[in-house]
């Protein structure tokens, strides 16, 4: 009670101005119980929901129309694929297509089929059943991607795995409302027809945004980034976010496809970095926001009175959920481990079931009571996920975890040389130029590596270099030089390609692992590259002609031969590899410019000209 007057005195105080208590609530809840359940080794997400059911109609009733922050906070999903999409260049995704067609439509298939079972087993008529169950069937995009972003988990194998299966989910709810439709009491010819319409309106959309996002959005970008002024980039960031997921919503999508499709459009622009970096902040706030509006849209007086039923139905739908993802993983030869943690982290409903279940409900299909529990079901699904996470810490094999202790994070460095990976190479390149006392600051993702090189004389700092926050800490943007001896190839390209994007104006040099890979980096802007074993393999091989009888003078003319010719064959390979790709690009413009003319080129004749067109000039 004491609360509750306190508030309406709040609510009267602010009658002549703006109502700032629900912000202010909102904004110490997140304050203070996300660092609380962190530290209790709860996670986020969870500190995120308890603060929410405190704040809702079922606790202090500081908010109570949660359905309003909702809808609002759903931005932050939106903006959370953004991201994800910024990552997934179309090569990538296009390398996932079996995990995602595969994969994906096997497990919504199969527990859609036994979750409509376990409705029927409940007691719902079958259509009912098909809705309660298909909603469950759509994981929390939220939940799962917020968790594997804390692991650092998203770009790993069984990482993509669940992207894919999640992507696939979110496309699944398009037709599924379709089917509701279908399946409502109101259907008739006019409906069919609206329905058609309705598909040929999502098709345009699709349509449309593919063509902004390849002919309008890079030069929008470019033109906006002469101006010089961040807040213009910022709001245009968050223009082309949110403008992607209007489009999708007007046309009957998901929002955060929309979004989705426009960060997937954009990852392979000069300014994807950009985009991350400005649409970040409002992603990170946007989904506790959301979490929190869940955590208030808990009714605890609908769960006393159907807890049941309630009961029975998160029971049997998540057991039933996480055991059909556990055996379509082992069948499909995921690990034990695998699997298990697939079907925890998956074995909740989501979101998009909110959507389903409210669109059943205005086309007639279920009533108020019936969407009230299945809506409960999945928020408690939802709000049990943490738990069940904790819980498989200590089923599974516990995995060892960096001790930051003793250890230094970079920050403020201001090194006129970067290294970046203090392994062998990065050990050995560091040596020559700490011996001619270079101003040298060194950074790498291993503790135990930081710990060690500490013990030898060797100052080096904590930090992951493929990020870019790290990268501003460790003084990139006020080195001379910036070295990579990272060990791993993807993370060599990963981090080449911030440098280049973030600071152009730093010569880089870098570890490639082959001659594949020496190519991949500089293309990406890297000026000068070494293989990692080319120079060591060559001394190798000198020593050897010597040992079978080779003056020194014959052993060096005779290496510098192989490394004279290494080099003219890698020129004339780079250079191949970019006339191809400029002729491809030449043959794509002439073919559509041959086609408004109304001629079509034959394959024939493509392949020909390429082949001519990359033939070495005599």
């Amino acid at each position: 009670m004491v609360a509750g007057e306190a508030v309406g005195h709040a609510a009267e105080a602010a009658s002549h101005g703006i109502d700032l208590l629900p912000v202010v609530a909102l904004l110490a809840a997140g304050v203070i119980a996300v660092p609380l359940f962190k530290r209790l080794g709860l996670g986020s997400v969870l500190g995120y929901l308890a603060a929410g059911l405190l704040l809702g109609p079922s606790g202090l009733e500081v908010i109570n129309d949660p359905a309003s922050v909702l809808h609002l906070a759903e931005l932050g999903v939106v903006m959370f694929l953004f991201i994800i999409g910024l990552e997934m260049e179309p090569s990538r995704l296009w390398s996932l297509r079996k995990q995602i067609l595969g994969l994906g439509v096997i497990q919504v298939a199969v527990c859609g089929l036994l979750l409509t079972g376990v409705g029927i087993l409940l007691g719902f008529a079958p259509a009912v059943a098909f809705v309660f169950g298909m909603g469950f069937v759509l994981t929390s995009t939220a939940i799962v991607m917020q968790i594997l972003g804390e692991r650092g988990e998203l770009s790993s194998d069984s990482g993509q795995r669940m992207v894919s299966i999640l992507l696939l989910e979110d496309l699944a709810i398009v037709p599924l409302l379709a089917v509701v439709a279908i399946l409502a009491p109101t259907g008739g010819e006019e409906t069919l027809v609206s329905r058609l319409t309705g598909i040929a309106i999502a098709l345009g959309a699709i349509g449309l945004l593919i063509f902004l996002g390849r002919r309008i959005m890079n030069p929008f970008f470019s033109l906006l980034a002469s101006t010089k002024l961040r807040e213009v980039m910022t709001a245009a960031a968050l223009l082309v976010v949110l403008g992607a997921a209007l489009l999708f919503q007007v046309s009957g999508l998901s929002m955060a496809m929309g979004a989705f499709l426009a960060g997937v459009l954009l990852s392979t622009s000069t300014f994807r970095h950009q985009l991350e970096a400005d649409v970040e902040p409002f992603r990170g706030i946007l989904l506790g926001l959301f979490f929190l509006a869940v955590g208030m849209s808990l009714d605890l007086a609908i769960v006393l009175q159907n807890w049941g039923i309630i009961a029975i139905s998160v029971a049997a739908y998540m057991l039933v959920k996480a055991g059909a993802i556990y055996a379509i993983a082992r069948a499909l030869k995921s690990s034990h481990g695998e699997a298990l943690e697939r079907a925890v982290l998956m074995g909740q409903g989501g979101e998009f079931a909110f959507v389903l279940y409210t669109t059943a409900a205005t086309a007639g299909l279920i009533d108020g009571p019936t969407n009230a529990i299945f809506t409960a079901t999945v928020i408690i699904s939802m709000v049990l996920t943490p738990f069940f996470i904790i819980g498989l810490r200590y089923v599974l094999p516990k995995e060892e975890t960096q001790s930051m202790e003793g250890v230094e994070k970079a920050d403020g460095l201001s090194g006129k040389i970067l290294i970046i990976g203090f392994g062998r190479f990065g050990q050995i390149a560091s040596q020559p130029l700490l011996a001619m006392h270079h101003s040298v600051s060194i950074i790498d993702n291993d503790t135990e590596m930081v710990r060690v090189a500490a013990q030898i004389g060797f100052k080096v700092y904590y930090g992951d270099g493929t990020r870019l926050d790290i990268l501003h800490a460790a003084g990139a943007g006020t080195a001379d030089v910036i070295l990579i001896c990272t060990d791993k190839k993807e993370q060599t390209t990963r981090i080449a390609e911030l440098l280049r994007d973030e600071f152009p104006l730093v010569r880089v040099m870098a570890r490639a692992f082959d001659r594949g890979h020496a190519m991949e980096l500089i293309k990406v802007g890297v000026e000068y590259q070494l293989r990692e074993m080319f120079e060591s393999a060559l001394t190798f091989g000198g020593d050897v002609i010597k040992m079978l009888g080779a003056s020194e003078e014959e052993a060096a003319e005779v290496v510098e031969g192989v490394r004279d010719r290494d080099r003219q064959r890698f020129e004339m390979q780079l250079a191949g590899a970019d006339q191809l790709e400029g002729s491809r690009l030449l043959l794509s413009n002439a073919r559509d410019q041959a086609r408004e003319g109304g001629v079509v080129l034959s394959e024939e004749a493509v392949e020909d000209t390429i082949a001519k067109s990359t033939q070495p000039a005599s």
